[in-house]
């Protein structure tokens, strides 16, 4: 018998009267029916309808408003297509933003803000009912919260909020089943700090123990923690120590008897100038000095007689001499017309038809003969890159040809003066010594990192910026 009267006294409540009325009996079933419809909903749109236009099929209510902390006020009862400049829609969004930490069941008007509670009468109905859509963080829509709030002109009944309750509890639900998973957006971040902020206020939590405080004070160990101050600039595989070979006079290249990137011998042929022009001045310079042999002889004999021939011997001995060396000079330019190499190696230059038929004036370099496995690395290092470099600091060369086999090596020297590169920029000249035997060839480019000294982070993060503005402000 008491179960039965228990079970009586919760489906019944009182009216404003104070008589006692029996909860409806579909109340249920319609709630089964509106749950049905949230799972099924096609569009967002459609659950914001039904949230504060089906919510009427369990309690009626003359007002009805649904707000996202991200979204604002939503939906309204009754209306298609809110007008966000609407002064009512500009006093329901603070209010339900104050509502926003509230439990579920009615507001109590009179521990509201003087501000809102001026406009109560004008907007909404005696008695509010707020209802929030509590979900798992991350998992309501545009990464906020929310809630649902009814008005209407009698007090609420208990039967009508626990049907209300759930109903918010399933809406809730729908929400975020449709809601798109973006745990790492930066909406759903901003929110999650947000609530961090309310629910650290709410417990009064020391200092220490909160979140942000906690938050900076590892952001502070990881900036101070020490890492290489690295720099990236372009490189290359260079012979370590070539010999150059430059043009040896003026003239015109002929022929070239080695290829580009030929192994070559000590004394083998390399190229050929064009001879005609200097046999030419060379027979000239033959012919200049066998005239002045000539008269020098008929000079000779007649000093015999001629007392002013005599005095002619020594101008004419020399005239002998001055044609002599000049005969040596151009016989000596037709020996070196021919160009050999001074030691074994490889013959680095460019495509011989380029050279074919160029004129070159002396000390143009035309080739370089470098030994094979003599390599090194040559960086060029910007200007606004030029970190402090140690002798032996490391360096790491990424070719493009091999981007899986780096060459490694140790810092020789960086140049003291930036000089001008064929794009128009200025860099620094880096060498460096391979740690090794390497199988790739001289001339293979890639991009080379350069390791300075350890630094914190914060100073490896922050260094081209405060390097800008320093440069910007002159401070």
């Amino acid at each position: 018998m008491d179960g039965e009267m228990d079970g009586a006294q919760e489906n019944t409540t009182v009216n404003d009267q104070g008589e006692s009325q029996p909860a409806a009996p579909g109340a249920l079933l319609t709630l089964l029916d509106l749950a049905h419809r949230s799972r099924h909903v096609e569009q967002p749109v459609e659950l914001d309808f039904l949230a504060v236009n089906g919510s009427h099929a369990l309690a009626p209510y003359r007002q009805a408003a649904l707000w996202f902390e991200e979204r604002g006020v939503c939906a309204l009862s009754g209306v298609v297509q809110i007008e966000a400049n609407a002064p009512y829609v500009q006093w329901l969004a603070p209010l339900c933003a104050q509502l926003a930490q509230a439990p579920a069941g009615p507001v109590d008007i009179g521990a509201l803000p003087a501000g809102l509670r001026a406009g109560w009468a004008e907007w909404l109905p005696a008695y509010p009912l707020w209802l929030p859509l509590a979900a798992p963080a991350g998992h309501m829509p545009d990464g906020g919260s929310g809630g649902i709030l009814l008005a209407r002109d009698l007090p609420w009944m208990e039967h009508e909020l626990s049907m209300l309750r759930e109903w918010s509890d399933i809406l809730a639900h729908a929400y975020a089943a449709r809601a798109p998973r973006r745990r790492w957006s930066a909406a759903a971040l901003g929110a999650a700090f947000k609530r961090r902020r309310r629910h650290e206020r709410d417990l009064a939590l020391p200092w220490w123990r909160k979140r942000g405080w906690q938050a900076a004070g590892v952001a502070l160990l990881v900036l101070c923690f020490p890492v290489r101050l690295t720099i990236l600039a372009p490189g290359e595989l260079v012979p370590a120590n070539p010999a150059a070979i430059r043009s040896p006079l003026d003239g015109v290249i002929a022929q070239f008897h080695v290829k580009p990137n030929q192994g070559v011998a000590a004394g083998q042929p390399l190229f050929d100038f064009d001879q005609a022009e200097l046999e030419s001045r060379a027979l000239v310079g033959g012919q200049a000095l066998s005239t002045a042999e000539a008269e020098y002889r008929q000079a000779l004999q007649q000093a015999l007689s001629d007392g002013k021939s005599k005095a002619m011997l020594a101008t004419l001995q020399g005239k002998i001499e001055e044609r002599r060396a000049e005969a040596a000079f151009l016989r000596g330019q037709l020996e070196r017309a021919r160009v050999v190499a001074p030691r074994a190696g490889i013959a680095l230059f460019d495509d011989p038809s380029e050279w074919s038929g160029r004129p070159v004036a002396t000390g143009e370099r035309i080739m370089r003969i470098a030994a094979p496995g003599d390599i090194e690395m040559e960086v060029w290092l910007g200007v606004a890159d030029a970190i402090p470099l140690a002798a032996g600091a490391p360096a790491s060369l990424y070719l493009a040809a091999s981007p899986l086999d780096p060459v490694t090596a140790r810092v020789r020297y960086m140049a003291y003066e930036a000089v001008a590169r064929p794009d128009g920029s200025f860099a620094y000249r880096v060498r460096a010594v391979l740690d090794g035997a390497s199988a790739h060839r001289v001339g293979l480019k890639g991009t080379a990192k350069l390791s300075g000294a350890w630094v914190p982070l914060a100073y490896w993060i922050m260094r081209r910026p405060l390097a800008a503005i320093r440069q910007f402000l002159g401070v």
